[in-house]
């Protein structure tokens, strides 16, 4: 295969003639540049001192494989089709390009983020004082060139006239790359100082040091060959750029589809902002929607998914949603596809919230979203019929406490789809439910909700009906925002300490459930029997309504009557394997066959 990339070193002036000029553009993916003030006269003082800056990769334009719209860079206003792409450099050139050849003020902002306009200038003699940074020799100014203090009232430096910037030794760094300006420059300055001697030693010593090594700076360029496809742009550029932010899929696609007139960004910001609000717990807390987590990227990764499936049903090629193929995907299958495939999120949503998972930080894998909304988008209204959604349970749980969507996932998306649709339609078990496996031992581990399996047994408390000890409510959608729901101990954490309790064992999912904030102030770090019989005689709840809601977590009550820890840790594990069995659709038992209470028994000694 021919070498698809070239690098060399080329000079900086070379670059932005050719960006004035439109020759060097932005593919359209590209966002808006970021740089502070600060940053960019670091960025100048780097370059005056020959200081390397990173490289720059270039995309050749007009290859059959890749046609992306393209743009100027701010401040060029030429008109011409580029002949070169930036990939990686764009923050940097702007920035270059703005400070030190545009011939208008550039816009930047404050390190708190203020939008400002400002003209950069070197003091030739701090430029020349080898005791001052080089940083502190580069002068931001603001658009009238006037550097003003007290309020405005007071102007330190004024550099609005040609004059002004010779009296001040300040030297204008937009003309650095014109020499012709540069000469023009250099001989009004010694004009307006009388050809003094000390002022032409020290003007040919800054022209020497500080202006010739700008004028010969040259920067590492990595220019891809216009050959290049796609997925090795993307691949190439994680692999080169260790700094600023990845080139995705999304922004290559973004590009892609600019160049037929559609805005791929606003219609994914579209469709996001719908997810939020159709999956959020309240218009007051939209950051813990359900679908928060959903990314652009996550998106395509679907609709390619859901795209090569009717393809595959149509006698074309095996389903599958690899970058490569993501980065394949049309912008008639993405139109015609994208609705039918939000959807499909949205079904998910309401199909998570019916287990009892209600916000993303709750939701055990976010990326088991992907073949999950491509498999109701698929199904439609024939997803709410009780023998297929029972299905999607099962297959959901088994990803869950199977643990199966932890790691690189994009054959088991494929996989997933085809296997699930093809079990609703008479098949055989997907390799999902057939493969998964759940540890007894595992509750022990689960300490913290980090973990998928740890969440998806609180989301099957939840759904067993659990009542919170004293109100005796159920804890549906509502009810679990209004009362600010979280996960307890039910052996409090201070009594197991002082008891010297096992922390694996108290500090397990075993030991926790979830309870209203203020049951849980109520319970405090008392025994169980302290706090049930508090709760019963402050006349917060009935004794046999208290007995029935306790027991709704999977808890026997006559061994919190007697603070029996290991009797209770037992049998509630005991009770957590069956929930989970019973969503997992399978028996669980540990490697030995060990039935268990044996298996968990053992693992305690």
């Amino acid at each position: 295969m021919a070498n698809i990339f070239r690098s060399n070193d080329i000079p900086m002036s070379e670059i932005l003639v050719a960006i004035n000029k439109g020759l060097n553009q932005l593919p359209d993916f590209q966002r808006g540049w970021v740089w502070d003030d600060d940053r960019i006269r670091a960025l100048i003082a780097s370059i005056s001192n020959s200081y390397p800056v990173g490289a720059l990769m270039f995309l050749e334009y007009g290859g059959d494989s890749i046609r992306f719209k393209y743009k100027p860079f701010s401040g060029s206003s030429s008109k011409n089709k580029p002949e070169i792409l930036v990939l990686d450099g764009q923050q940097r050139l702007t920035s270059i390009f703005g400070a030190m050849y545009f011939r208008g003020a550039m816009l930047t902002k404050t390190n708190k983020n203020k939008q400002i306009n400002r003209y950069y200038y070197l003091d030739i003699e701090k430029c020349l004082n080898s005791t001052i940074d080089r940083v502190d020799a580069v002068i931001s100014v603001p658009e009238d060139k006037k550097i003003r203090s007290n309020f405005g009232r007071n102007i330190d430096l004024d550099l609005s006239t040609k004059e002004n910037e010779f009296k001040n030794h300040m030297f204008p760094l937009n003309i650095v790359y014109d020499m012709i300006a540069c000469t023009q420059w250099q001989n009004e300055y010694q004009k307006f100082h009388n050809y003094a001697p000390q002022i032409l030693d020290r003007y040919m010593n800054f022209n020497a040091k500080i202006l010739a090594q700008i004028q010969a700076y040259k920067v590492p360029v990595i220019t891809l060959s216009k050959e290049t496809p796609k997925e090795a742009v993307c691949q190439v550029f994680e692999n080169v750029n260790t700094g600023g932010v990845s080139l995705t899929v999304f922004e290559l696609i973004t590009a892609t589809f600019a160049a037929d007139n559609f805005e791929l960004r606003k219609d994914w910001e579209m469709r996001k902002e719908k997810f939020i609000q159709k999956s959020a717990l309240s218009i007051s807390n939209k950051a813990d929607a359900l679908l928060s987590d959903v990314s652009s990227t996550d998106f395509l990764t679907s609709i390619t998914l859901l795209s090569r499936y009717y393809l595959r049903q149509n006698g074309g090629e095996a389903i599958s949603c690899k970058k490569k193929d993501v980065l394949k995907l049309k912008l008639n299958d993405y139109k015609k596809y994208a609705d039918q495939l939000t959807e499909g999120f949205l079904q998910s949503a309401s199909f998570l919230k019916e287990q009892r998972i209600f916000s993303s930080r709750d939701l055990p894998y976010s990326t088991q979203l992907i073949p999950m909304s491509v498999i109701f988008a698929v199904l439609g209204p024939r997803a709410q019929d009780g023998t297929i959604k029972e299905k999607i349970s099962r297959w959901y749980w088994c990803g869950v406490f199977g643990e199966m969507y932890g790691g690189a996932n994009e054959t088991r998306y494929a996989s997933d789809v085809s296997g699930v649709l093809g079990w609703i339609h008479d098949g055989k078990e997907p390799d999902t439910v057939q493969r998964a496996y759940f540890e007894p031992t595992r509750l022990l581990s689960l300490q913290t909700r980090q973990s998928a399996a740890y969440k998806g047994i609180m989301a099957l408390i939840l759904k067993n009906h659990c009542c919170d000890f004293i109100s005796g409510r159920q804890m549906d959608f509502i009810v679990f925002l209004d009362e600010r729901t979280d996960i307890h101990h039910i052996f409090p954490r201070d009594y197991c300490i002082k008891r010297k309790i096992d922390k694996k064992k108290w500090n397990s999912i075993v030991n926790k459930t979830p309870l209203f904030a203020r049951t849980n102030r109520i319970i405090g770090g008392n025994a169980p029997s302290v706090y049930m019989k508090r709760i019963k005689d402050n006349g917060h709840v009935a004794e046999s309504q208290l007995e029935s809601n306790v027991r709704s977590h999977l808890i026997d009550i006559d061994d919190l009557k007697v603070d029996d820890f290991d009797k209770y840790f037992l049998k509630r594990a005991k009770s957590l394997i069956n929930l989970i069995s019973n969503a997992m659709g399978k028996k669980v038992i540990n490697l030995n066959g060990e039935d268990v209470v044996s298996a968990f028994g053992g693992a305690l000694d």
